[in-house]
């Protein structure tokens, strides 16, 4: 098998994974009366990306490699999902308590692997000589089309609403347990810490990153930016679903079938990522955020106007195509940007860095914020239609920050994106 299609495997397991509950996931707890919480369950994958990576990322460098490391961290979390949809499904009146712990270590063992996903196929590609910039996109893919198919299975099984969506994740996290220990071996260092500070021992002195003024604003504006990474995943499909306590919208299509919808999210991000080498080379990180975050306002405030029929549909499904641009051109460009800046023993421990201010810090502010803002003007509602004013409120709050934001980095950001040299 060669290398392309077996790193073509490695992120259509790893992207399915994830796909398989985390646009549902809301949907499946909205059902059972615990909508309120929705946002401690989606901002439990930041706050574990902000140690779990970095430190699964040093592991990596120094001791462990990467592709048992990887393996073996899917093994457990598939596991842990599993007992996740035992519990979701022979519970009768199921609380947060009930599966919060499990579903927390699961995502626990999961979001590093992500990072490490990276840094095995860096690994193995330099190794065989391929070209990231060039090459990684077009394998990376892949993992998107995993997301997808995995939404349309839990779409069409009509389990957008049960706990059999993470008993789906869970075979796909074993499977990929199992094949991650086949992959190319990735390096470790041998040096053994000789001679070297404690913080360069334990891999701590990517942080050093964070001393250059470009690489500083950079990881900052990962951060604001990551706060919008989830709030979609987290409550697109319960807004969309709702339309369908309305009369009007009761009989509409998408009403239903929130995550066929949603899943043009995926289509579009599967042939966005195509045009990342063109961009990045071309223009350089700093146009590429630019135009990420202009189109996370896009993005937010189509929701804010959109609706299952058209000509609100026409709104929602052109939040679906910007998507692709919001999410690939912030989170695969910025991690190829990453990798250009360290050498290659720092680079899982930089790699887990850059998650830990993506997925991990700007991920749980934006979740627990995008709650608040939710319970407030939506749940707080008791007739539907105040509860869809209040989503449409919500949207544009979204958009707003996401204007804000864009705004502060083209005024105080001026990396350019060339390659370090030496």
């Amino acid at each position: 098998m060669s290398l392309r299609l077996r790193l073509t495997t490695l992120f259509f397991l790893e992207f399915a994974t994830w796909g398989a509950y985390l646009t549902s996931m809301s949907s499946f707890l909205a059902s059972k009366g615990l909508g309120e919480t929705i946002g401690y369950f989606y901002s439990v994958q930041g706050w574990v990306s902000i140690i779990m990576p970095t430190i699964f990322g040093i592991l990596a460098d120094r001791w462990i490699e990467a592709q048992r490391l990887l393996g073996a961290s899917h093994l457990i979390s598939g596991g842990l999902m599993m007992a996740v949809c035992f519990i979701g499904m022979t519970t009768p009146e199921l609380e947060f308590g009930d599966i919060f712990p499990l579903y927390s270590l699961s995502v626990a063992f999961y979001m590093p692997t992500l990072g490490l996903s990276n840094s095995v196929a860096y690994s193995a590609m330099q190794g065989s000589g391929l070209d990231t910039v060039s090459d990684f996109p077009r394998i990376r893919i892949f993992g998107t089309v995993g997301f997808l198919v995995s939404m349309w299975a839990v779409d069409l099984l009509e389990i957008q609403e049960s706990a059999w969506q993470f008993m789906v994740s869970g075979a796909w996290g074993i499977a990929l347990g199992v094949y991650a220990f086949t992959l190319p071996r990735c390096a470790v260092s041998q040096d053994g810490g000789s001679g070297k500070s404690w913080q360069e021992r334990m891999g701590l002195d990517s942080f050093r990153l964070m001393k250059e003024p470009r690489m500083f604003a950079f990881f900052l504006f990962s951060m604001l930016l990551g706060v919008s990474l989830q709030i979609t995943n987290g409550y697109a499909g319960p807004y969309i679903l709702s339309f369908g306590d309305l009369e009007e919208y009761k009989d509409a299509f998408f009403a239903g079938h929130a995550n066929l919808l949603i899943s043009l999210s995926q289509v579009s991000e599967t042939l966005c990522i195509l045009l990342i080498p063109f961009f990045l080379k071309r223009y350089g990180i700093r146009a590429v955020m630019i135009i990420s975050m202009s189109a996370w306002f896009l993005r937010f405030g189509l929701f804010g106007i959109g609706s299952p029929v058209m000509p609100g549909l026409l709104a929602l499904t052109l939040s679906m195509i910007v998507y692709g641009v919001a999410f690939d051109f912030f989170n695969i460009s910025g991690s190829l940007f990453v990798d250009s800046e360290v050498e290659p023993s720092k680079r899982s421990s930089a790699q887990g860095l850059f998650m830990l201010m993506t997925n991990g810090l700007g991920a749980a502010i934006g979740t627990l914020g995008a709650q608040m803002v939710v319970n407030h003007f939506v749940y707080s509602q008791s007739g539907i239609a105040e509860q869809m004013e209040g989503w449409r409120t919500s949207w544009f709050i979204f958009a707003a920050y996401s204007a804000v934001v864009c705004l502060a980095f083209v005024l105080t950001f001026k990396g350019t994106g060339e390659k370090r040299k030496g």
